[in-house]
């Protein structure tokens, strides 16, 4: 099963939100706007403190049990909806409106896909013009897409060892690649289809657009 869950980023960070046949969350201002356009969310989850006594009003009509969490808590909202997807029975999560406001909603958001990489789930985190996501050790395909040109990839453990990149526009060959480096951004695949192998480390994948 796959959930999509839209946080309270701006609205013009946000890519169209056109995929009504997989299930939503909303967090915060996120469960306002999949309203907006037409999307009931199975779930909603936050403090509400960025919407209107008017508008938090209005989602408490649809959601009569809605429990708006305190302000001041340990766990940010998109962690409190993260973890319930997490308990259920899901195989990928895709995040928007996590990017393009605050860094460190952002980096929080980061954070959350590796505590989903430890369950086996895939996560992207996906805006306007990223998308973000976080590899184990193993073999990948990868494919063109017209709307994300430039390709990255980027340590998030101490070192990634031996990566190796085929089909790419700048190849590498089993390289070790310590976290702090820029080596693999900005890539490109010159063929439809890629691939990309590491035997230890935790990796970052980020595909973006002009």
């Amino acid at each position: 099963m796959k959930i999509n869950i839209l946080a309270g980023a701006p609205q013009a960070t946000i890519p169209p939100l056109q995929d009504s046949e997989t299930k939503w969350i909303g967090v915060d201002r996120g469960v306002y706007t999949l309203m907006e356009q037409g999307i009931m969310p199975i779930q909603a989850f936050g403090d509400f403190d960025s919407l209107t006594e008017l508008e938090l009003k209005h989602i408490q009509d649809v959601f009569p049990e809605l429990k708006v969490y305190p302000a001041e808590k340990d766990e940010t909202d998109l962690e409190i909806a993260m973890n319930w997807a997490l308990n259920q029975e899901i195989e990928e999560i895709d995040i928007y409106g996590a990017t393009g406001g605050r860094l460190d909603h952002m980096f929080g958001g980061i954070s959350l896909i590796y505590k989903a990489l430890q369950k086996n789930v895939r996560v992207r985190l996906i805006d306007k013009q990223n998308t973000l996501t976080m590899y184990k050790e193993g073999t990948y395909n990868i494919k063109a897409h017209s709307l994300y040109k430039y390709i990255s990839f980027v340590p998030f453990s101490l070192e990634v060892e031996n990566l190796t990149l085929k089909g790419f526009k700048y190849p590498l060959h089993k390289r070790c690649v310590p976290v702090g480096s820029t080596l693999c951004i900005s890539n490109e695949l010159i063929q439809q289809n890629g691939t990309f192998s590491f035997t230890k480390g935790i990796l970052m994948m980020i595909r973006s657009n002009d």
